[in-house]
């Protein structure tokens, strides 16, 4: 069967979902892989390299299952094979135009979004993997962005005191902005609802701020706020926001809309000169205000090639539970495979797209699909 990695289409997108190594893999395992003309370009990956692994180069690739990073455009998904699979960052509750054309072209639609966040699925997590190089390029472009010095400087024209830098949710970009903005020299603080988080921000270097409003919930992570514990944790919050002179946010919500973390009140309170780097800015940012706030969209594809590296080998992982030596074989008892099927068939799996596009949703049972 064969694979078919496609060029982005999305403006300033430098990744590519799989590398020459990743396509040499695949290959080894029986697959057949077709690479479009160009994909690996802006990753320093070149047609030929993508050859000498054992690829084929084509102008309109077409595969049994497709790789992208970002959702296909509607045109696009015109031109895909009906009955074939894709796998991208979907967002299907942010791309219902793009699911509901996948679905009538009965496409089965996988979404990195959906992976369930269990242990044995860490090595195909990709949202995390991506985080990681997001908190990177955070805290680099808060350094290059702030007028003033990150660290602290001893010279014979005077002392020059640290950055007071403040990273607004630890989970895997926030602890990486934690870690790269101390290796600059900023004293760092670190905030986030969940009281697990603590410990987490400490080992990483940050100062935590420890407010009386927590929120967590099962397995580690955090529950919604409600109005007024939001009330009480802006409220609490103000001070610190107004003594940082970085502050950096990385509250982003797989295919919903970014929280409100810092409001305009807090922005107004901040020192003249100060900054905010808002990680969601693709998600409709973190900050209630755009004066002075660095708005990093896609932070990823400002490391091509390494974004890109990370991203092929959770596809590597993923595809390994969907089939092997050149076939599709899911198993589909697996959650994991389960959860990132958001339809297959025809038929809409993930109950919140299915609300969303105002169809039924249908379960995916062993028995239903082996009969097919």
């Amino acid at each position: 069967m064969k694979i078919a990695l496609f060029k982005e289409s999305r403006a300033g997108e430098t990744r590519v979902a799989l590398t020459p190594d990743a396509v040499k893999s695949l290959v080894a395992d029986g697959w057949e892989v077709q690479v479009q003309r160009g994909a690996g370009d802006l990753s320093h990956f070149n047609d030929a390299t993508y050859e000498a692994a054992g690829a084929t180069i084509a102008d309109a690739p077409s595969g049994d299952v497709n790789l992208r990073v970002n959702p296909p455009t509607v045109p696009e998904v015109a031109l895909l094979p009906e009955g074939s699979m894709h796998l991208s960052f979907l967002s299907p509750l942010l791309a219902q135009d793009v699911v509901r054309a996948l679905n009538d072209r009965r496409v089965t639609i996988l979404s990195f979004d959906l992976l369930p966040r269990i242990s044995r699925a860490q090595y195909m997590d990709a949202l995390s993997s991506q985080a990681t190089v997001s908190g990177y390029r955070a805290a680099l472009k808060g350094a290059s962005q702030f007028d003033r010095f990150f660290p602290l400087l001893t010279t014979a024209a005077g002392t020059i005191r640290p950055a007071k830098v403040l990273v607004m949710g630890v989970g895997v970009a926030g602890l990486q902005a934690i870690s790269t903005a101390k290796r600059l020299g900023a004293k760092v603080r670190a905030y986030d609802v969940r009281s697990a988080a603590k410990e987490e921000a400490e080992s990483a270097g940050a100062v935590f701020v420890k407010l009386d409003v927590t929120a967590d919930a099962a397995g580690g992570y955090a529950r919604e706020l409600t109005d007024e514990e939001r009330v009480a944790q802006q409220a609490a919050l103000l001070s610190e926001v107004a003594n940082s002179d970085v502050v950096i946010t990385t509250a982003a919500v797989p295919g919903r809309r970014s929280p409100i973390l810092v409001t305009a009140t807090m922005v107004e309170a901040m020192a003249e000169g100060s900054l905010i780097i808002d990680m969601a800015a693709d998600g409709g940012g973190n900050c209630e205000l755009t004066v002075r706030v660095v708005g990093m969209s896609n932070p990823p594809a400002e490391m091509g090639t390494h974004a890109s590296f990370m991203y092929a080998n959770n596809v590597l992982k993923l595809l390994g539970l969907f089939g092997s030596k050149g076939e599709l074989h899911p198993d589909w008892s697996d959650e994991i495979v389960l959860g990132v099927t958001v339809a297959s068939g025809g038929a809409v799996h993930h109950a919140p797209t299915a609300e969303a596009l105002g169809v039924a949703v249908v379960a995916i049972t062993p028995d239903v699909k082996e009969s097919e």
